[in-house]
């Protein structure tokens, strides 16, 4: 990836919404090489997608719990019946798999801690496969950025 490619990539990741024009400007080339970068980028799959940031708290959703999922010792199908469940979840917004003392961390959010406790009793907790979770919730969000650090 050349120089070129990280501008482009540092200045979609900001405002994915930029006309070409705009971008062919900000980068320094003209719009028919700017237009073919973009779309190599997108077809190497280096770019995605591009999507709108929706206001979680305008849409009601005033909870953000962490979800640390232990797992029983299961076989694989077992497994991926859990994480079917969980990507067929709307309100689990990520999850990861992780190291450590839990088999996964997932970011969840809920209108408010009944609707987030309902989820978790009659849900998550019955996911195939869960032995055990344990909930930590955001009291005050300090960063949230998908805008990821592009390397030399």
């Amino acid at each position: 990836m050349d120089a070129t490619e990280r501008k482009i990539l540092d200045i979609l990741q900001r405002d994915g919404r930029l006309a070409n024009v705009e971008l062919a400007d900000k980068i320094g080339l003209s719009e028919s090489p700017t237009y073919r970068r973009v779309k190599q980028l997108e077809a190497s799959g280096v770019i995605e997608g591009y999507q709108a940031v929706v206001s979680q708290r305008a849409l009601g959703l005033d909870v953000t719990a962490f979800v640390q999922v232990t797992m029983e010792k299961q076989p694989d199908r077992a497994t991926e019946r859990f994480r079917e469940a969980v990507r067929a979840e709307p309100s689990i917004v990520e999850c990861f798999a992780t190291s450590g003392s839990h088999d996964y961390l997932m970011k969840v959010v809920a209108a408010s801690i009944d609707d987030f406790s309902m989820l978790c009793m009659e849900k998550i907790l019955k996911f195939p496969g869960v032995l055990h979770v344990e909930s930590s919730f955001s009291l005050k969000q300090i960063k949230d950025s998908r805008v990821l650090p592009i390397p030399d």
